[in-house]
C-alpha cells in the first residue's frame, strides 16, 4: 500500500496545478523550495548579501534615531500601519524600524481580537485610543484594515460591514492626516510558495512556533479569496492622502531597507542624510494597486 496522507495534508490549486501540502511533514516539499524566492514574479533570485544588508540597516537606524530627536523638538506625530499576509514579515519589518528608537514615545500597536465591549463601539475606535500624541512614532502590527482582510474572508463580518468599511476608511483617514500626523502605510506583499514555506519553517522550529496560528492553518486555501480582498482594499482606500505603499517582500532585507527608506524620505526631520537613506528599489517598491495589477 502506498503511504497513506495524513490529517493534516491539504490539496492547493497554484497556477492550475494540485499541490499536496502537508504542514507537520518536516520535510520541505520540493516544488515549494524551489518556487518560494522567486513566486509571485520576484525581481532577484537570491537575497540581499548580508553584510551589505547590515551596513545598509545601520545608516538607516542612525536617520531613524534623528527622527526620533526631531519628534520629540517638534512635537510631530507618525503613523506606520503595516499589512500583509500571514508570515509576509511585518514584524521583522517593524523590529527593524524601532531597533534603536525609544520605546517609550516610538510604540508598537498589535491589538488583539475585540473584547465584548469594543464589538458594540465605533469601528475604528479602539485603533483612535493608540494614535500619537505629541513627539510619537506609532507602528501598527496590523490595523483597522483587519476588516478589509481577515475579517471578511473567514467570516467575521458580514459583506455589508466590509462594503461599509472600504467606503467610509479614505474619509476616516483624511482626520489624523489633516491634524498634521504623518501616515504611512505599507502593504507587504508576498508569493504563495514562499508563504507556505515561512509557514512550514514556523511550525518545525522550537523558537518561533508560537507565530503559527490556528487561523494562519485555516487560511492555507484561501490565498484567492485573501487576494481578492486585498485587491479591494488597495483600490478602494489609495488616496492621494493616505496612499499605500506596496513592498515585494519575498526577500526580508530588501523590504526592510525600503520600508525604512520609504518612512525617511516622507519626513522632514532636521540633518538627513539622503546619502545614507540611498535609493529607494523601484523593481520591489510601488505606490497604490497598479503595482499588483498591472
Amino acid at each position: 500500500m502506498g503511504k497513506q496522507p495524513s490529517s493534516s495534508a491539504v490539496t492547493l490549486n497554484i497556477d492550475g496545478k494540485k499541490r499536496v501540502f502537508d504542514i507537520d511533514d518536516p520535510k520541505l516539499p520540493d516544488w515549494v523550495k524551489d518556487e518560494a524566492f522567486g513566486s509571485d514574479d520576484y525581481p532577484y533570485d537570491k537575497k540581499l548579501d548580508r553584510d551589505e544588508y547590515e551596513d545598509a540597516l545601520e545608516a538607516l537606524q542612525i536617520e531613524l534615531v534623528k527622527v526620533q530627536s526631531w519628534l520629540g523638538e517638534t512635537g510631530e506625530r507618525v503613523i506606520a500601519v503595516f499589512e500583509g499576509r500571514d508570515a509576509a514579515g511585518k514584524g521583522g519589518s517593524i523590529a527593524a524600524t524601532r531597533a534603536y528608537m525609544n520605546p517609550r514615545s516610538a510604540r508598537i500597536v498589535a491589538l488583539p481580537k475585540p473584547t465584548e465591549t469594543e464589538r458594540g463601539q465605533w469601528y475604528y475606535q479602539r485603533y483612535v485610543d493608540h494614535f500619537p500624541t505629541s513627539g510619537e512614532f506609532i507602528l501598527f502590527d496590523r490595523s483597522w484594515y483587519n476588516r478589509a482582510g481577515v475579517e471578511p474572508v473567514m467570516g467575521f463580518c458580514t459583506p455589508e460591514q466590509h462594503m461599509h468599511f472600504l467606503e467610509e476608511t479614505p474619509y476616516f483617514e483624511r482626520m489624523p492626516v489633516k491634524e498634521g500626523i504623518h501616515l504611512f502605510k505599507f502593504w507587504l506583499n508576498i508569493g504563495r510558495e514562499m508563504q507556505l514555506k515561512r509557514f512550514h519553517d514556523r511550525r518545525h522550529s522550537k523558537l518561533k512556533a508560537w507565530k503559527l496560528s490556528p487561523m494562519d492553518i485555516a487560511s492555507l486555501d484561501k490565498w484567492d479569496d485573501y487576494t481578492e480582498k486585498r485587491d479591494m482594499m488597495l483600490k478602494e482606500t489609495h488616496s492621494a492622502h493616505a496612499p499605500w505603499t506596496v513592498v515585494r517582500a519575498n526577500d526580508k532585507r530588501r523590504a526592510r531597507l525600503n520600508v525604512i527608506r520609504t518612512l525617511l524620505n516622507g519626513l522632514p526631520y532636521a540633518n538627513k542624510d539622503k546619502a545614507a537613506i540611498g535609493e529607494i528599489d523601484e523593481a520591489i517598491v510601488g505606490t497604490g494597486p497598479k503595482v499588483l495589477n498591472g
